[in-house]
């Protein structure tokens, strides 16, 4: 089911340049911002994907000394 979503207070310079961009694509206004929005929804925000990060890390619990990391990058230079 689709809703709609109204949004008040755009200036008129973001809505031309909106409509620039749609009609660069062939799309109306509308068209461009659904897909727009889909997009923006699918990627994680900064903060999630820092929880996501935190999470993953804290599950893993793998930790690598400062000492190794010195030794496997010296071993590089060699």
């Amino acid at each position: 089911m689709s809703v709609q979503i109204t949004i008040r207070g755009v200036s008129e310079e973001v809505r031309d340049r909106l409509k620039v961009r749609a009609a660069s694509r062939g799309q109306s206004v509308q068209q461009y911002l659904r897909g727009e929005l889909k997009r923006l929804v699918t990627k994680p925000t900064v903060h999630e994907w820092m929880e996501n990060v935190r999470t993953r890390k804290r599950l893993a619990d793998n930790r690598v000394s400062t000492e190794s990391i010195l030794q496997a990058r010296d071993a590089d230079r060699r």
